[in-house]
């Protein structure tokens, strides 16, 4: 089974290790955008435009066995380029998109906040996902600022005061959390503890995974698709910007990205920060 992943930076880590440890044998592709991110403040043309050249890459890197599947584990990027990837790649390979979960939170009870950049929670979309699965408990936008800037930089002081930040913004009854960017899955239990451990976080990522695994079964587009690969340790290739390379330092300041880079063909690789997430 060989899966690309598009985003711009390392909040692709948390659904690309989910995927890792659903199936281990699984090649994965992640198609990051060092020269262009972050991608939030562009407009939807230049995010498509990004989209798709990770994309391409990712296929052209995969070779002639192609990939089963193209994953979007960035809210910015399936808002406004999963149409236009799904016209170029679908039906013969599933193309899989990622919604903040909202809509399990609020099942789960109220009231709710919902942590997501600062665009994002003054979009349309996040307000339309709120109005449609939300519309029956108390949701809190909470506008986080500098955190996901600061986790892709893996500073722990910057990553302290961001989560901080957003905690004191977060009313004191909720029950429920969304991390409603990707990036903020790779410090959940900073956030769990600056809430006091009293809300619960919901994350897109497992259920992302998941997701994928069933489009590929349903495909049939995976010779091994409904198999486990027993005995087979599948690799984890990265694009920087289209150009073959490795994990960047800062994600080996998360567990995410340490399991991935185990999974990392054999070479030098730089020293990762020090700090750990």
């Amino acid at each position: 089974m060989r899966i690309a992943l598009v985003d711009s930076g390392i909040g692709m880590l948390s659904t690309a290790a989910a995927l890792h440890a659903a199936r281990p044998d699984a090649d994965l592709f992640l198609a990051m955008d060092p020269d262009h991110m972050p991608w939030g403040p562009r407009t939807p043309e230049q995010v498509i435009a990004r989209a798709l050249a990770g994309a391409r890459a990712a296929f052209a890197a995969a070779g002639p066995q192609g990939l089963d599947a193209v994953v979007v584990p960035c809210n910015t990027a399936s808002v406004h380029g999963l149409a236009e990837l799904r016209a170029e790649f679908e039906p013969g390979v599933p193309v899989v998109g990622t919604v903040p979960a909202i809509k399990p939170a609020a099942a789960a009870g109220g009231p709710i906040a919902v942590w997501s950049t600062v665009a994002t929670t003054h979009s349309n979309y996040q307000r339309q996902l709120i109005e449609t699965f939300a519309g029956d408990v108390d949701v809190a936008p909470v506008a986080c600022v500098g955190l996901a800037e600061a986790v892709e930089s893996a500073d722990p002081r910057l990553i302290a005061d961001a989560v901080a930040y957003a905690a004191d913004l977060t009313p004191g009854d909720v029950s429920g959390v969304v991390l409603g960017c990707t990036h903020y899955d790779l410090v959940a239990e900073r956030i769990s503890a600056a809430l006091g451990g009293r809300a619960e976080l919901f994350t897109a990522a497992g259920a992302v995974a998941a997701q994928t695994l069933r489009r590929v079964a349903v495909a049939g587009s995976a010779a091994d698709s409904r198999t486990t690969g027993e005995g087979r340790t599948g690799l984890v290739r990265v694009l920087a910007s289209g150009r073959p390379s490795r994990l960047p330092a800062a994600a080996l300041a998360y567990p995410a990205g340490r399991a991935l880079a185990g999974a990392e063909p054999a070479g030098d690789r730089v020293a990762g920060p020090a700090a750990s997430a």
